[in-house]
């Protein structure tokens, strides 16, 4: 046996030995790092995503959204109740019932049933212009002021008018359900909070 190439051989194992336990400290500290933050993220993470008329996004929680999403799901489910006219009440009114949570479902088709009916009975149409849309991300609720056109037959029905709304929201099953829309009435800008109206179903 040759002694120096015997040395040689151990001084080089040596070597691969120490590079690979420097590798693999290297590996489980970078996973020991990964799993703290995985863990301080956990319960708190937030998942991005968009409502039905895309224009931003937005934060989700747990059991909140986020100020902007309110604003924009108050928006559309203004357009969809409020927008409407005998050929389009019908249509909208599904759409509408498809961001309803199950426990309210039943009331607010009834009623919805009821104002469709009476807009093709009448052969009416209101048209709604949002102006202002504040949201409260605590209450998951939106305050929707604007002007509110009526017709009877292709005539208007007096004025434009301004009228206020309050749409309420909750966030369960990984979406959001609208559970609240109704009028306020005499409503003066300024002296309503965005959270103060509720109701056990969608209103107008």
């Amino acid at each position: 046996m040759n002694f120096d190439r015997h040395q040689e051989d151990m001084r080089t194992l040596r070597r691969d030995t120490r590079i690979k336990s420097l590798a693999i400290l290297t590996l489980a500290s970078g996973l020991t790092l990964s799993l703290c933050v995985i863990l301080s993220i956990v319960g708190t993470e937030r998942i991005v995503f968009v409502p039905p008329n895309i224009t931003k996004s937005f934060w989700v929680t747990k059991d909140q959204v986020s100020k902007d999403y309110l604003e924009e799901m108050g928006a559309f489910v203004a357009w969809l109740q409020l927008d409407v006219s005998p050929k389009t009440v019908a249509w909208k009114r599904d759409v509408l019932l498809k961001w309803v949570a199950p426990d309210d479902y039943e009331g607010i088709k009834k009623h919805m049933d009821v104002e469709a009916d009476r807009l093709v009975r009448h052969n009416a149409a209101t048209f709604f212009e949002p102006q202002q849309l504040t949201a409260d991300e605590k209450e998951q609720s939106v305050l929707i002021t604007g002007r509110l056109r009526r017709q009877i037959n292709g005539i208007d029905v007096g004025e434009p008018e301004v009228r206020t709304y309050t749409a309420k929201f909750k966030y369960a099953g990984g979406r959001i359900h609208v559970n609240v829309f109704k009028e306020i009435v005499n409503a003066q800008p300024g002296q309503v909070q965005v959270g103060a109206a509720s109701a056990d179903a969608v209103a107008r």
